[in-house]
């Protein structure tokens, strides 16, 4: 786990948000396309859509979605043309015990 890739990629208030939204996928975003076939990747919401909720670019979305892949904030699924993300709760769980360690 490296903190300081996690930090910097929180520290821009989408990619936040990003994060933030993915918590509650189901809330947060319309239905997925192949949320029936991911039975093994719940929660995964397609670019498609985090792109709609922040009316962003498809080129900023991607490079913010790469960031938090980076530092290993999401997991990502592709499926056909499409590429659906979701939380890294592994990531997140750490981070947070390190906090709690470390503050």
């Amino acid at each position: 786990m490296d903190q300081v890739k996690i930090f910097k990629a929180l520290s821009n208030e989408t990619r936040l948000n990003i994060i933030l939204w993915l918590k509650d996928p189901a809330v947060n975003f319309e239905p997925q396309l192949h949320a029936g076939v991911m039975t093994d990747f719940l929660g995964g919401v397609c670019v498609r859509s985090i792109k709609k909720r922040t009316g962003l670019s498809q080129a900023t979305i991607s490079n913010f979605m790469a960031v938090l892949e980076d530092a290993s904030l999401v997991e990502s699924r592709k499926i056909d043309q499409y590429t659906y993300f979701r939380r890294n709760e592994k990531t997140l769980k750490e981070i947070v015990v390190w906090m709690n360690c470390a503050l």
